[in-house]
């Protein structure tokens, strides 16, 4: 993706390796150095040394112009068949596809240009040879392709690519609270009239959650093994997008940036409430 030899994969392609070796089209060989990842959003960004050679760079297209029916092109090498192209048309956009505990497509490109394995971490191109995705999971009820495939896109792994390259790490939004998901028993038991949302049991002193008046629990009970505290306010949507766990927490934040500002809904007892939050930046 840059002459300088930065290199964009998918996170699980490069997960747990100790040694990283890259082979360009030419045939020539590369050691590759980890410069970080997004696990989350199955991400990872590799270098070369390109030393004194020029190297040539893709061109990043826009994956928020895509349409359905739009013909697309994958480069990967399924089942060790190196640089295979395969062409379809976009499916669908906007799935959301949870490929793991912790790995989610937010926002994935469907294609049915065949994906199969070995395809991961290659780019999905439009006509004019722009990424618009990087190709990541097909749906499979067999273990090869069955014309369902999915690419994370462009626009995330490219911002991504940009935290990583000028902060070696990635910017997350954070709203600073701690919380637990809230089932019917302990809505039925607390007397709130919503049986879903995220309970929050802790907000972060100054951060967020606290500075738009959000509160944590404050008695402590036995939840099967595990002790939660009670009281808290229940957040049930952000900007209008139920919140019904962790994962929906994670979807909701995930395109925003540190300093961007939501509308939290959320319950205080029986009272419906709102409150605008100022995201921060999660790992600072």
């Amino acid at each position: 993706i840059d002459p300088r030899g930065y290199i964009l994969t998918n996170f699980h392609v490069v997960q747990g390796a100790q040694n990283i070796s890259v082979t360009l089209g030419d045939r020539s060989h590369y050691d590759a150095k980890f410069i970080g990842a997004d696990e989350r959003n199955d991400i990872a960004l590799v270098k070369i040394d390109p030393k004194d050679r020029k190297l040539p760079a893709l061109t990043m297209g826009d994956s928020d112009s895509l349409q359905v029916g739009q013909r697309v092109l994958a480069i990967g090498n399924p089942f060790g068949f190196q640089s295979t192209l395969t062409t379809g048309v976009v499916g669908a956009l906007g799935r959301t596809v949870q490929t793991s505990q912790t790995t989610v497509i937010d926002g994935a490109i469907q294609t049915d240009a065949a994906i199969n394995q070995g395809n991961s971490g290659g780019p999905l191109l439009n006509s004019h040879g722009e990424v618009i995705g990087i190709n990541s999971a097909i749906y499979t009820p067999s273990g090869t392709t069955a014309g369902i495939g999915f690419a994370i896109p462009i626009s995330t792994a490219r911002q991504i690519a940009q935290d990583l390259i000028t902060e070696g790490r990635v910017r997350r939004a954070s709203m600073g609270v701690e919380a637990h998901v809230l089932t019917p028993p302990v809505a039925e038991a607390l007397h709130l009239p919503v049986s879903e949302g995220l309970l929050i049991e802790r907000v972060t002193s100054g951060g967020p959650a606290a500075n738009a008046g959000l509160r944590g629990g404050d008695r402590q009970a036995i939840l099967g093994l595990r002790k939660i505290l009670l009281g808290g306010d229940v957040v049930t949507g952000i900007d209008g997008r139920p919140i019904a766990g962790q994962m929906d927490l994670n979807l909701a934040l995930n395109r925003k940036r540190p300093g961007d500002t939501v509308k939290v809904e959320y319950y205080r007892g029986g009272q419906k409430m709102e409150a605008q939050v100022t995201l921060n930046d999660s790992s600072r």
